[in-house]
Formats: C-alpha cells, sequence, structure tokens
C-alpha cells in the first residue's frame, strides 16, 4: 500500500486518505475497505470508500476512502441509502 494523500478534516471529524493497491483482478469496494481497515488498524464501521479507479490495463487501483473519528459523526454527514420500492407486477402498463 502506497498512501498518496492523507489529510485531516476536523470540521466533518474525517480523515481522508487516498492510497494505491495492487491487484491483478478488480479490486473492489469491499477488498479496498478490507485494506484500509487492517493498514489503519480501526473499526469497519467508521471507514466509507468513495471511490475505486484504475486506468485499463494497469494492475494499481487508486482508493479513496473516508476514515470518520466515531460512527455517529458517519451517520451525521454519510447520506442515507434509500430503500427501494417494490413495484407490483400489475401496477405500471
Amino acid at each position: 500500500m502506497n498512501i498518496l494523500n492523507d489529510k485531516k478534516n476536523n470540521l466533518l471529524k474525517r480523515r481522508e486518505v487516498q492510497f494505491i493497491l495492487e491487484s491483478d483482478s478488480n479490486l473492489g469496494y469491499e477488498n479496498c475497505k478490507k485494506a484500509a481497515i487492517s493498514h489503519f488498524k480501526i473499526p469497519e464501521t467508521n471507514v466509507v470508500v468513495k471511490s475505486v479507479k484504475n486506468n485499463f490495463g494497469s494492475k494499481e487501483f487508486v482508493c479513496k476512502v473516508f476514515i470518520y473519528d466515531s460512527e455517529q459523526d458517519k451517520h451525521k454527514i454519510e447520506p442515507k441509502v434509500k430503500a427501494k420500492k417494490k413495484a407490483q407486477s400489475g401496477e405500471k402498463k
């Protein structure tokens, strides 16, 4: 893991970290999150993966992760995920 950017945002009570990981296959959000948790030794509930980017043909992935001071701070700032409504089969025509 190679850290590109590590910035503390005191206003939002979080740490904004950008790092590079190498992988032969598509890294994905979950593997990026696991790598951040193991490297920074933080609880899983305080981590949010914002992006995982890669250039075509490259084995290097750039991950952008927000590490919150507490789970409550995370819930105050991060947008809530809305539940999808189940469409009834006879409703739409």
